[in-house]
């Protein structure tokens, strides 16, 4: 699809949305046409007894019976104070043709809670996940954690300071990389409203960087960033990777000099795969670890 093309598409997404009020995203993944060899195989799963503790699972519709598949537990963004698993079906989907087996968890969201609340809704996705995850054809050993955005801080936070994960009773040494898409890693929460009230009582406290993390059981990470994103600079991934190849840990980092920060996260999809190979590079990340 020509970029041209693209833009006339989007354009009518967003003459549409105005008339119907729906959400963008929702509308989005309403109407893209989802990826051919992948279903839905699991839906609103509860890992915990909050109505917003569910999650749904995704896997290749020609999966073999046995053969266990490694699995990603992708967590959406929103500024911690939106979002729905619902909307990111396209996501998963797309993840899930990969030949991969897909948990998208929703969370609890500010106001209703804060920093730490949310990282520990996902930590408890996750142990659920390594736990059942092998009655979907997935593979508890080989666990991916992956996000956009706010999802992005969550999946590395996790995956960097282990101690969520170890509480939620899940196995960090089954965590064997880490993707994070258009992520804040570094940032001090006192800069904005949004940080403030995620981080309310957390605002001087060092554990809520992602990069202040970094150790020698850190699992190969998987970078992406879009250079025209103002909603989360791409010095945030920059930092992070400097930090990770100062540790001498594993980092591959991929930059797009005309993507914003919504558009890493619709690359993924059948409409819009063509902004930028980020499926691709997840592919390659996970096939040749």
């Amino acid at each position: 699809m020509s970029f041209s093309i693209e833009k006339r598409v989007i354009g009518a997404f967003v003459a549409l949305i105005s008339l119907t009020g729906c959400s963008p995203l929702g509308f989005f993944n309403a109407v893209v046409p989802y990826d051919q060899g992948s279903e839905q195989v699991a839906q609103d799963i509860a890992y915990g007894d909050d109505p917003r503790q569910k999650l749904d699972i995704y896997a290749p519709s020609d999966r073999i019976q046995g053969k266990k598949l490694p699995t990603i537990v992708f967590f959406y963004g929103g500024s911690w104070k939106t979002g729905q698993k619902k909307h990111y079906e396209f996501a998963g989907r797309a993840l899930a043709a990969l030949g991969l087996v897909v948990v998208v968890a929703d969370y609890r969201l500010v106001p209703d809670v804060r920093f730490p609340d949310f990282i520990k809704d996902n930590a408890a996705a996750v142990a659920w996940t390594q736990q059942q995850i092998d009655h979907y054809g997935g593979d508890p050993e080989r666990v991916y954690l992956a996000g956009h955005s706010a999802g992005a801080y969550n999946a590395l936070l996790l995956g960097l300071n282990t101690q969520y994960l170890k509480e939620s009773g899940a196995v960090p040494e089954d965590i064997v990389g880490l993707i994070g898409i258009s992520g804040p890693y570094d940032f001090d929460p006192k800069e904005y409203k949004v940080t403030r009230d995620a981080f309310a009582g957390s605002l001087d406290d060092p554990n809520v960087s992602p990069v202040n993390f970094i150790n020698a059981d850190t699992p190969p990470i998987l970078l992406f960033h879009g250079e025209a994103d103002t909603t989360v600079l791409p010095k945030n991934t920059r930092v992070l990777a400097a930090g990770l190849a100062e540790s001498d840990r594993p980092v591959e980092t991929h930059f797009y000099s005309d993507l914003s920060h919504a558009d890493t996260i619709l690359a993924l999809s059948t409409l819009l795969r063509g902004k930028a190979p980020i499926l691709e590079e997840i592919k390659d990340f996970i096939q040749n670890p």
